[in-house]
């Protein structure tokens, strides 16, 4: 059996006070569902956190209408570093967070009444999608994009999970060996070069790029493939300058996007498959973690340019924490979505403020 990607299962977000930041992703994108939450200490990412293990703590939410969760990411033991520079566009690494929403206006004027830091009005891209950028207090830039398909359940929250990322690459044909070979983002949406006006109110927005935004043709497969719904990654190499490491000189864990999780089954075939085109795992958990609240065996690879790819094969989730109600994977055809009602079950979980 081939490896299977079932989706995005989460993006990586390193913040400075963990449930501070959980407070504003829940009332913002309605990140309300918490998967685990749980302090420990991370002892296998030692080639990205200084050689040496570090305490953490971490909070998986999701929200339950569509989309990936975000893993909100906090040091316990040490002061989390912002860049040293101003990033921009082009910059190499995860610059931009895709947040889908079913009504673009809608989810505007929420924010507008908010307050919120809005860096754009509703712009539209090369194809003619609606889209808007709005800024969290730790300065990641999100993308709200029109989205009217792949939607699991219907709630009042105006906005699902993340459903893609802006990435900044030097080489879009070499990053694409990841995201198009592995990942199978294979098919090209656009594919353009200029100076664009719905970048133009962002960080480097107005140099020039080349911009690709990639889909994948085959439908997921998987157990959460419903909920995670279908993705876009959207590969920027910026032509008239040099761009920076977004990273440089910093900790996976410090300020920003920390990586982007795929949630899969056939590890091994995985770890075999990218070895084979010369993406071999960085870090590898070999057997399985247990986080208490979940389990299951995680990698990474990086992207040419250093951008950290996870990859996690899910051995046991909470439905309903309350009672000790556990679902375990390894005994389900790993092909099949869960049935709708059983993923349902984990609004009970649900953060109610």
């Amino acid at each position: 059996m081939k490896t299977i990607i079932s989706g995005i299962q989460q993006i990586g977000i390193g913040v400075p006070d963990v449930y501070e930041a959980w407070a504003w992703y829940r009332k913002y994108f309605g990140m309300n569902i918490p998967v685990f939450d749980e302090a420990a200490e991370a002892g296998l990412m030692l080639p990205y956190t200084g050689g040496k293990p570090q305490k953490r703590h971490a909070v998986l939410a999701i929200n339950i209408q569509g989309g990936g969760g975000f893993e909100i990411w906090q040091y316990t033991e040490r002061k989390p570093q912002k860049p040293v520079f101003d990033i921009k566009l082009g910059d190499l690494g995860i610059y931009i967070t895709k947040i889908k929403t079913r009504d673009i206006n809608k989810a505007y004027d929420y924010y507008k009444s908010l307050n919120a830091d809005l860096v754009s009005e509703i712009v539209k891209d090369p194809k003619g999608n609606e889209h808007f950028f709005i800024r969290d207090p730790y300065n990641n830039l999100f993308q709200v994009v029109s989205h009217k398909h792949s939607w699991f359940v219907k709630r009042k929250m105006v906005t699902g999970g993340p459903n893609g990322c802006i990435i900044g690459v030097s080489d879009i044909e070499n990053a694409r060996k990841v995201y198009s070979d592995i990942l199978g983002y294979d098919e090209v949406v656009y594919d353009i070069e200029g100076v664009f006006e719905d970048f133009a109110n962002i960080p480097g927005g107005k140099n020039k790029v080349r911009r690709v935004l990639l889909k994948h043709s085959e439908p997921r497969q998987g157990g959460f493939s419903r909920l995670f719904g279908t993705t876009t990654i959207e590969l920027i190499s910026v032509q008239d300058r040099t761009p920076e490491k977004i990273y440089k000189d910093r900790f996976w864990g410090d300020y920003g996007f920390i990586h982007l999780c795929f949630d899969i089954h056939g590890m091994d075939k995985m770890r075999k498959e990218c070895a084979e085109k010369g993406f071999n795992f960085t870090v590898d958990s070999s057997k399985s973690f247990d986080m208490g609240e979940a389990a299951g065996h995680f990698s990474y690879i990086e992207d040419p340019d250093g951008a950290l790819i996870e990859f996690v094969e899910t051995h046991k989730i909470p439905v309903l924490k309350k009672i000790g109600w556990y679902l375990n994977l390894k005994k389900r055809n790993p092909e099949k979505p869960l049935p709708d009602w059983m993923i349902k079950t984990m609004e009970l979980s649900s953060h109610k403020n």
